[in-house]
């Protein structure tokens, strides 16, 4: 069986509110994010020596900083633990795509982890990902056929990128592909890191269905780097409070879902 996933600890819970509460408003001080948190100025000080540490803020005397139209990527284990009820529905609503006998190919995001972890009731299957919960996930599970893709291993993203990654990407023909990203709007998604970017354009590429999975907080956003255009996914499931324009917007360029949380 397929382990469930980790509660939230307080810690975590913590820094994620950190995190957006300075994304939100561009910058905030230690003293005011003691408030916030309830917690001693130490603590907050050692949450945000670890935040500045993954990259997901910028540290200045007395405080931190962002660029709210920034989305900062985080490490494997701090995704692990953000908007999972969302990511929980996003996974139940992406399951009737999937057929036994079909393959299925998951990107290295938390989403599509989330629906990994339903897929053991699902085989015969063939699943390919880079992302190395989703093998701990599913190397047990005897009616999974289990392709890991290789390459050069990241530590923040507990995951296999880089150019051999594309390359035997390139090899693959699947039939399902579920993806996230960093952030999207009503015609275009995107990612900030650039190896991201190469590897996800390469799981498009070979796949002859495209299902994009995104919580709310990735929706009405930007990143640095354009990934793909949305009409290039053929379902789009979005979970969490969205903007109805914005919503019908996107539905010009693909089949949009609004998937219900429990």
């Amino acid at each position: 069986m397929a382990s469930a996933p980790k509660k939230q600890s307080p810690r975590l819970l913590r820094q994620q509110q950190i995190v957006d509460h300075v994304l939100e408003g561009g910058f905030a001080s230690a003293a005011e994010l003691s408030t916030l948190t309830g917690v001693s100025l130490m603590t907050v000080h050692r949450d945000i020596d670890d935040l500045v540490s993954r990259g997901l803020l910028r540290k200045f005397h007395g405080g931190v900083s962002a660029q709210p139209s920034t989305v900062f990527e985080s490490s494997s284990d701090f995704r692990l633990h953000t908007h999972t009820r969302e990511k929980e529905a996003l996974a139940a609503a992406a399951l009737p795509l999937i057929s036994p006998g079909m393959s299925v190919l998951l990107d290295d995001s938390t989403t599509a982890l989330a629906l990994a972890r339903l897929l053991v009731d699902v085989g015969p299957l063939t699943v390919v990902s880079n992302y190395r919960q989703v093998h701990e996930v599913l190397r047990e599970t005897t009616d999974v056929r289990l392709i890991s893709i290789g390459g050069e291993y990241s530590r923040t993203h507990d995951s296999y990128i880089g150019l051999p990654c594309q390359e035997m990407i390139e090899g693959l023909s699947v039939d399902l592909m579920f993806l996230s990203t960093s952030a999207m709007n009503a015609e275009m998604t995107f990612h900030q890191e650039q190896e991201i970017v190469l590897v996800k354009r390469a799981m498009i590429r070979c796949a002859s269905t495209r299902v994009l999975m995104m919580d709310a907080s990735k929706v009405g956003r930007a990143a640095l780097h354009r990934l793909v255009p949305v009409s290039d996914f053929d379902h789009v499931l979005l979970a969490g409070e969205l903007d109805a324009a914005l919503v019908e917007s996107m539905r010009e360029h693909s089949e949009v879902q609004l998937v219900a949380m429990s």
